[in-house]
């Protein structure tokens, strides 16, 4: 195509962009004969206009020879028949003003809500990233994937643990457990952003310090199988396992079980503190929810659950706390129930129950505006958006070929990671850039390990 039809083509674009923009003008009576482009004929001089047309100018256009006593003539005629009118047509009645379409003080606050109104999120569809993971697990029940707070994202492949680092690109390996002990079957980030912890599927749960590249120490005794989910509440990390048991260990201390919690009949497969670190989710694959009060958690006895929930028909591994309301969980059930459902978490009530059509993975709040993120298997294997508390759809991320398993955010909450049974992880900038003035500072936490020496 030349530069002229470019051009042109361009031009066409930029007519079309705002048609409905296109103001429409009200009708006036047709009793009312006022068109201020029609003057009124009752003014006018048609025997004049039609002298002035035709003689009057022959005199400027293609002038005659004339005596000073004809001319003198001329003008005394002129004057006397009022022919030095300079206006041949003319207006008897002042035109019409102008309608407005809308009232003045409408219309100042039609302008004003147009300013507040936010303009809608570009939301890109397809993902920015795409990096290889080779040999990760394909199990629903297992937390592979986890987002510190010092920017580097941290995948259990098989029975190795590698960091991505985020702000520079580069990846390392932690470590690569024994054939016997592995696979990795969870792993998550302590609030420092330096140390992590690993789940094993021999019960065991290591904890090692990324900057040093060293393991810190072994937790045995609590699990007897597999611990597929991990969650941090300051310096205690409360783990679950395939037995149904749910511990909250003080990695400070030697003797590092402090609570049980006890009530799943099956594998623990979700784990999520509240912002707070008052209220513990926790999610089974006997379909069952339980919220468990941290202020009633006791050393010498299994703690008793504050809320029993079993609306779910299926597991329940995606948990999502909600950053903007402290009391309500968001909850997705796998693939004979496809359903997110919304609690109040002191209460117990069950707000609302969206179907989601497919098996719910993982569910991430945005930080930044009232969204939900979820991730699905069979048939779609996509991420869906939803608006929150509406639940209309927003978009759908399509590019994974099988089931989006695990879902991380970035610490300041644009970007989204997911890895799938396809093994491939994507990154999504799906929540948008946050606002600067509603970011706080980050509180400084204590380190979890600052006595870590201390122990033998």
């Amino acid at each position: 195509m030349d530069a002229g039809s470019l051009s042109s083509s361009g031009t066409l674009k930029t007519r079309s962009r705002y048609p409905l923009q296109e103001q429409f003008i009200q009708r006036k009576s047709s009793k009312e004969n006022l068109d201020r482009f029609i003057p009124n004929r009752s003014a006018m001089d048609f025997d004049y206009a039609h002298y002035m047309l035709t003689e009057g100018n022959k005199g400027k256009e293609n002038p005659v020879g004339s005596s000073p006593s004809r001319e003198a003539y001329r003008k005394q005629l002129a004057e006397s028949l009022n022919m030095n009118r300079t206006r041949i047509l003319a207006f008897k009645n002042k035109p019409p003003a102008p309608v407005d379409l809308i009232p003045h003080e409408l219309s100042n606050l039609v302008q004003d809500n147009n300013r507040s109104i936010k303009p809608r999120r570009f939301i890109p569809q397809t993902s920015e990233r795409t990096l290889d993971a080779p040999d990760l697990v394909d199990d629903y029940y297992l937390n592979l994937l986890d987002w510190g707070s010092g920017n580097v994202l941290a995948i259990a492949l098989g029975s190795t643990v590698y960091l991505w680092d985020a702000t520079t690109g580069s990846t390392s390996e932690l470590v690569t457990v024994e054939d016997e002990d592995g696979p990795v079957t969870s792993v998550s980030w302590a609030p420092d952003g330096r140390h992590i912890a690993v789940g094993l599927n021999n019960s065991e749960v290591q904890l090692w310090d990324t900057t040093s590249n060293r393991q810190l120490r072994t937790l045995r005794g609590g699990h007897r199988q597999r611990v597929g989910s991990l969650a941090w509440n300051n310096h205690v990390l409360t783990t679950g396992g395939m037995d149904g048991r749910i511990i909250n260990n003080d990695v400070r201390i030697r003797s590092h079980i402090v609570e049980t919690y006890a009530g799943h009949e099956q594998e623990v497969c979700g784990l999520k503190w509240s912002g707070s670190g008052s209220q513990l989710a926790s999610g089974g694959n006997d379909n069952l929810l339980y919220i468990w009060d941290r202020a009633t958690a006791s050393s010498n006895s299994t703690t008793q659950w504050l809320h029993r929930l079993d609306d779910h028909t299926s597991a329940v591994k995606a948990l999502a706390w909600c950053p903007f309301q402290g009391n309500l969980l968001a909850t997705g059930g796998g693939s004979g129930d496809r359903c997110i459902k919304f609690w109040n978490t002191h209460t117990g009530a069950c707000l609302n129950s969206v179907d989601t059509g497919s098996q719910v993975c993982s569910l991430l709040w945005n930080k930044n505006e009232r969204e939900l993120l979820s991730s699905h298997g069979f048939t779609q294997n996509q991420l869906t958006l939803w608006k929150y508390p509406s639940m209309v759809k927003m978009a759908e991320l399509n590019g994974h070929t099988s089931r989006v398993l695990f879902m991380a955010q970035s610490p300041d909450g644009c970007t989204v990671a997911s890895a799938a049974a396809d093994e491939t992880l994507r990154f999504w900038n799906v929540f948008g850039a946050p606002e600067a003035a509603s970011k706080a500072a980050p509180k400084v936490r204590a380190e979890p390990f600052s006595n870590v020496n201390r122990i033998r």
